[in-house]
């Protein structure tokens, strides 16, 4: 029964010692498959620059918005103003 673990357990050893991971071709396709880091940092810098220009216009278009809104009415009086503080 012994003898029957040590073979089981010499064959397991030998089986993932063939499974090294000294895989030279996998390793050289996954270097092949990153981007730059310039690649990366255009990128990035190119996506801050569309994320600024789409809030610069979003504001622009609350501001033309906010222009062409009409007005709430006539500003409170001064007794109102005062009766709103007392409260």
């Amino acid at each position: 029964m012994k003898r029957l673990a040590f073979v089981i357990g010499g064959a397991a050893a030998l089986a993932l010692g063939a499974c090294s991971g000294n895989n030279q071709d996998a390793v050289s396709n996954a270097e092949l498959n990153q981007p730059a880091a310039e690649d990366l940092n255009g990128l990035a810098n190119d996506a801050a620059a569309n994320a600024e220009d789409q809030a610069l216009g979003n504001q622009q278009q609350v501001n033309a918005e906010n222009a062409a809104a009409p007005d709430n009415g006539p500003n409170p009086s001064e007794a109102q103003e005062k009766n709103v503080d007392a409260m």
